[in-house]
């Protein structure tokens, strides 16, 4: 890998060492179109999610059916991730991405046509949820792929900053959006406007140039995910992405106790709920807004390390809290520490990856990241049943922060990563 370049502080704009940096918004048009498209048609998507969650349980007035709603989602995204990132170092990056969101457009336009005529299945909607899981497995992995194209390496961070405040704000915003959407003009409203939405993504998509693999000299072929695995296997740093943002994910959630310590710690309701389902999105949501810093940061490994400690600490001292407010701080750290290590993580994985290889780490990024979260809520959920919501909040905390310094001290190599010269 050619050696890159991170600016010194005293080259970067004061505004942009504390806000955002929007220096890869201004730099590279498609790179603005694609970020402006993602950002629209993520806000429509999660408008979807809920609309059909509501639509689920309004069918069935069954909690187990709205769950099988995430399990639709979830065995796809596990299964097509891993082929979709292989399928993304093979064809035409622009192409798979014009037509899995022409997919995933497709799939949303079904919903409202059902709505619309008054055609309400369950058995329709869970077709539909998994359908466009796949579209995103294979949307996802071609999409990211592309962006070390579009931008210097030195801008990835800041993309991956403002991709996470993306992401962020639509979990926030769109689900409120969709209640109130729903409510006023119903199901069929929340999948028109999802429609509209996904072509702002299409435009985007349109308008990137031919974005082919680069698999170097000699024949083409065909791309393995079993070649993708190996190469992991082989590529410590890259690894050790994975095994920091597990260590947090499956140790350290805490997100299926809340409805118990929402009782049990605060005395509260559902309303105590969803607050505390909100203040990690919310940290989360700030630390974009203020990831200007973290473009002057070159030992990424050290970030990540120290982030997913962060983590682990923030939700241990949630575990101890038993006054609400104190508690939602404690969530909102840990949601802006989870952004900072999703920032230094994709960077790595970006610019330590050869081109070829791209779009199979961002499969193995889904299934981590889609997989890791509900394996942690399972782990959590036992936990407490054996034993108490807090020694299970407590004790996953401080498994995360233990794991986590033994991962740095066994691979110190990791924490001497240095962005300027990228080593997987």
């Amino acid at each position: 890998m050619a050696p890159t370049t991170t600016p010194e502080k005293s080259e970067i704009p004061l505004r942009s060492r504390i806000f955002a940096d929007l220096t890869p918004l201004r730099l590279s048009p498609d790179y603005r179109r694609l970020w402006c498209g993602n950002t629209i048609s993520w806000m429509g998507q999660q408008m979807t999610a809920l609309a059909v969650s509501l639509q689920v349980y309004t069918l069935t007035h069954s909690t187990f059916a709205v769950g099988l709603v995430g399990l639709c989602s979830l065995v796809p995204l596990v299964v097509f991730g891993l082929y979709g990132g292989a399928i993304a170092d093979t064809v035409d990056r622009r192409t798979l991405g014009l037509y899995s969101a022409a997919g995933a457009t497709a799939m949303s336009l079904v919903l409202a046509t059902a709505a619309v005529a008054g055609y309400h299945r369950v058995w329709l909607l869970y077709t539909v949820v998994a359908c466009q899981a796949v579209c995103f497995a294979m949307n996802s992995p071609a999409r990211s792929s592309m962006i070390p194209r579009l931008l210097p390496p030195e801008q990835l961070p800041a993309a991956n900053a403002l991709n996470s405040l993306t992401s962020n704000l639509g979990l926030m915003g769109g689900p409120m959006l969709g209640g109130v959407i729903v409510g006023l003009w119903g199901y069929q409203a929340a999948y028109l406007i999802d429609v509209v939405a996904f072509s702002g993504s299409l435009y985007a998509m349109w308008r990137l140039p031919s974005m082919r693999p680069d698999q170097g000299e000699g024949p083409r072929r065909r791309a393995s995910v079993l070649d993708g695995l190996r190469f992991l296997a082989t590529r410590p740093n890259l690894r050790m992405t994975f095994f920091s943002d597990l260590a947090a994910m499956v140790l350290a959630q805490p997100r299926a106790l809340f409805p118990a310590v929402a009782v049990l710690w605060f005395a509260g309701d559902a309303k105590t709920v969803g607050l505390l389902v909100a203040a990690p999105a919310v940290g989360a949501v700030l630390g974009g807004l203020f990831s200007g810093w973290l473009g002057g940061i070159r030992r990424h490994g050290l970030a990540i390390l120290i982030a997913v400690a962060a983590w682990g600490a923030a939700i241990a001292s949630f575990g101890l809290s038993r006054h609400l407010w104190f508690g939602l701080f404690f969530l909102a750290v840990a949601g802006c520490a989870d952004t900072v290590s999703m920032v230094f993580r994709s960077t790595m994985l970006q610019a330590a990856t050869p081109d070829a290889m791209r779009g199979r780490l961002q499969g193995v990024f889904i299934v981590v990241v889609a997989g890791g979260p509900r394996l942690g809520d399972f782990l959590a959920g036992s936990a407490a049943d054996l034993t108490s919501p807090a020694t299970a909040v407590i004790g996953g905390g401080l498994a995360c922060v233990l794991v986590v310094t033994g991962l740095g001290l066994g691979r110190r190599a990791f924490a001497r990563y240095d962005a300027r010269d990228p080593q997987p």
